[in-house]
């Protein structure tokens, strides 16, 4: 019996619009890519600002399409999926490529956290109808949001 688990969540923002791909069965794929920000203190007292970029991919029709309409460069977004490396070979070349992605599987989350003009009350994609919505099912209040400025 084998044990373990598999599991990846991002909040980032996307660093394009999402590509979709037709593949040669007749399906999508849908592709985004995430950038992840730290800030640390290196050992001379430096502030050190890093970014890792993420490859995320999903071949949900529903989600490629709410995707479709709905992920563009600069979005605050959330993801959970299962991390998948895959391996090929380039036409030409001897050696082996490698990328490790997130696969967004069903029963797996989308969830943007800003409107798509930037604002920051928080969308929950639903797959089902291609829509977004807001957390919680009910639209955000100017007054929800608090008045102190957002620091990033």
């Amino acid at each position: 019996m084998a044990f373990g688990k598999n599991h990846a969540e991002l909040v980032g923002r996307l660093g394009a619009d999402v590509t979709v791909n037709h593949l040669a069965s007749g399906g999508r794929v849908a592709n985004l890519s995430i950038a992840t920000d730290e800030s640390y203190f290196d050992k001379s007292g430096q502030k050190v600002d890093r970014t890792e970029w993420h490859r995320v991919v999903t071949f949900q029709p529903g989600l490629i399409d709410m995707l479709q309409k709905h992920a563009t460069k600069g979005r605050l977004i959330h993801v959970e999926g299962k991390m998948q490396t895959r391996k090929w070979r380039k036409d030409g070349e001897d050696s082996d490529r490698f990328s490790t992605e997130i696969i967004v599987v069903p029963g797996n989350r989308v969830q943007f956290y800003d409107k798509p003009n930037g604002n920051g009350a928080a969308a929950q994609a639903d797959p089902a109808n291609g829509e977004a919505m807001p957390a919680g099912g009910a639209p955000a209040q100017a007054d929800d949001l608090g008045s102190d400025p957002i620091p990033f």
